[in-house]
């Protein structure tokens, strides 16, 4: 299992009308493909067919999402600023799994006006501890991002986001690697029960 490929799951963040999140994505991983050894499953949170409201008995379409959650070795999520934090459709997403985050690492690439969405990664990053995954130091960050790409997609400057995102692949892979056979030797949990909170949820 640890010689196997790693595979990761890259979450499209955005879920608005004329969202720039799928250019953005589709650049990371076609530079993925062509630069990792790694498989890739692509979570668009504007395709997914989540209820509104969290049910006490999972949907079918909530058991495939978390599936598809645990099957990766880690998480790279594509997320805009929205209002100095990210949107409300990648939180929707995040919330329906709990364990299917644990001991797994998680790296951004965010876009955004002058902020280049480093506001909605710092928010991200709390939430994702609050989940025990580690998130990575760097990231790949687009400012003014609506200039940042040409008419093909392809971004304007191309040399420094690929020089970024081998920074940011090569501390998530290492991760990934580390994390998962940890996990294969033992397996993770949040605190020993003796440990738990009385009423935790």
């Amino acid at each position: 299992m640890s010689d196997a490929p790693l595979h990761l799951a890259i979450l499209v963040g955005s879920s608005r009308e004329g969202r720039l999140a799928p250019v953005v994505a589709r650049w990371f991983i076609e530079h993925v493909r062509a630069t990792a050894d790694v498989t890739v499953d692509v979570i668009d949170v504007a395709e997914l067919a989540l209820p509104a409201a969290i049910p006490e008995v999972p949907t079918t379409e909530i058991v495939a999402h978390c599936e598809r959650l645990a099957a990766a070795d880690g998480f790279v999520m594509v997320v805009p600023e929205y209002n100095h934090s990210f949107p409300a459709a990648l939180k929707h997403a995040i919330d329906f799994a709990h364990g299917e985050w644990q001991a797994k690492p998680v790296g951004f690439v965010s876009y955004g006006g002058f902020a280049a969405g480093l506001r909605a990664v710092e928010h991200l990053r709390g939430v994702m501890a609050e989940l025990h995954a580690v998130t990575m130091r760097d990231t790949v960050s687009f400012q003014n991002a609506w200039d940042a790409f040409d008419a093909e997609g392809q971004p304007i400057n191309p040399s420094g986001c690929a020089s970024a995102a081998a920074v940011m692949l090569h501390q998530l892979t290492w991760w990934a690697r580390a994390l998962r056979r940890a996990r294969g030797a033992e397996a993770y949990t949040a605190a020993p029960d003796s440990q738990r909170l009385v009423g935790a949820a």
